[in-house]
């Protein structure tokens, strides 16, 4: 079985976060595992707090995976601070694993930051460079690129730019801009555009981190890039359609949709 590791911060509530990257992995069928670097107190409607795990017990965590099991994809989501994203940066560097899609979580779904906005520079610096892929939202990429993006040609031109920092290939997603959820993936050379139907819905909790982990695990598969954006829009486009209306503020998507329609095969 392809295995796929996550890095990243937990979400209680189990929305987004860790626990919605091993319920992706698990959907998309590779074996998940998983390095908390924060511990979030969270629900659907507000961030209440956030403990970050201290940089030794992050390389402990990613060395005790690379040292047994090893992994086919790493999806990197929530580093808070700058001593999170160093301690994740020196070991990318030492174990050079496959496929890193990288998801520089900046804000919750309901506007709470995630980031230390003082440690946006160590994320450019340290982090950005390891990506194969990197999903920066709207608001991201803007951080990121320091452009405004008004229309779609925008998002090219911050992709170019992102790429231009040292990131493979870059997906930068259109889910807070009007009209159909259009994402451009640039790989240095040329653009493609996946499109689909924007849903009316407040349910989409953790939508990022469902998308990062589904490409990851595509990666993992073996599908080329294309292909894993393609495959992983289309899940998560079902995931936001039959979300689920728990909580009082944003509800998480439904990551096994599928699943509990069909039940089990074979």
């Amino acid at each position: 079985m392809k295995k796929a590791l996550t890095i990243a911060g937990s979400d209680c509530s189990g929305g987004a976060g860790i626990q919605a990257d091993l319920k992706t992995f698990a959907a998309n069928g590779v074996y998940g595992m998983s390095v908390i670097v924060s511990v979030v107190a969270e629900n659907t409607f507000r961030v209440i707090d956030v403990q970050d795990i201290s940089s030794g017990m992050i390389e402990k965590q990613i060395d005790a995976v690379f040292e047994d099991i090893g992994t086919d994809a790493v999806k990197v989501g929530m580093l808070s601070k700058s001593h999170c994203m160093e301690a994740v940066a020196r070991k990318l560097r030492e174990y050079k694993p496959e496929n890193v899609v990288i998801d520089p979580v900046m804000y919750a779904k309901n506007g709470c930051p995630l980031m230390d906005p003082g440690a946006v520079g160590t994320l450019i610096r340290e982090v950005l460079p390891l990506a194969d892929v990197l999903t920066p939202n709207i608001p991201e990429a803007e951080k990121i690129s320091g452009m405004r993006l008004g229309s779609v040609e925008d998002m090219e031109r911050a992709a170019r730019r992102i790429h231009e920092m040292g990131v493979k290939n870059v997906l930068v997603k259109g889910g807070h801009a009007a009209g159909d959820a259009l994402d451009v993936l640039y790989d240095g050379s040329r653009f493609w555009h996946f499109s689909a139907e924007r849903i009316n819905t407040k349910n989409t909790h953790g939508t990022g981190c469902t998308y990062s982990s589904a490409i990851a695990a595509n990666l993992a598969l073996g599908l080329d890039l294309q292909d894993a954006v393609k495959k992983a829009k289309e899940y998560v486009t079902t995931a936001i359609r039959h979300s689920l209306a728990i909580g009082k503020g944003c509800g998480p998507t439904h990551h096994f949709y599928d699943l509990y329609r069909k039940g089990l095969s074979g």
